[in-house]
């Protein structure tokens, strides 16, 4: 089986969440995969825990944000680009990429400051040939289309770039 090209950025699906379209960095030096999440909060549900968060899909924007929870897998020390060791819940995706579906574990990280609200590190790429001179090599879903315009009308109603 033949592995699908990718940019050094894609448009990632994140169909537990409702959410078609992040905007996702490549990112081959991480090992697990992070996505941007405030206030986790771990509880159980019939006997199984899981972690309940703030999920805000669109860079700089309260857009789209909503309360969502997923399966806790675990809680790791996790080295941030900075050198940082953190401590950070695990859980349990499935996301899409370039019209696959894949399940994947993903860190849950403060990532307000950073320009990608997620990242998609080396063990949710093995299906993938990375281009690190390219951008955005998938094509959109029509529902990716429909939200990406979406935002971008609310973007100019409210005058934000």
């Amino acid at each position: 089986m033949s592995k699908v090209r990718i940019g050094w950025r894609e448009w990632v699906g994140l169909p537990d969440f409702g959410v078609p379209a992040v905007k996702a960095k490549i990112d081959t030096g991480a090992r697990t995969s992070s996505l941007h999440a405030l206030n986790p909060e771990p509880y159980l549900e019939k006997g199984m825990s899981h972690v309940r968060f703030m999920l805000l899909p669109v860079q700089g924007t309260l857009w789209h944000g909503q309360v969502v929870s997923a399966p806790l897998v675990d809680r790791r020390r996790v080295t941030n680009s900075g050198g940082l060791g953190h401590e950070r819940y695990v859980v349990h995706l499935e996301i899409v990429l370039g019209g696959q579906r894949l399940p994947i574990e993903v860190t849950l990280a403060n990532r307000r400051d950073m320009r990608f609200r997620m990242l998609l590190g080396r063990q949710a790429l093995e299906h993938f040939l990375i281009e690190p001179s390219e951008s955005f090599l998938l094509p959109k879903s029509r529902e990716q289309k429909d939200y990406l315009r979406e935002l971008r009308t609310l973007a100019q109603r409210e005058g934000v770039r």
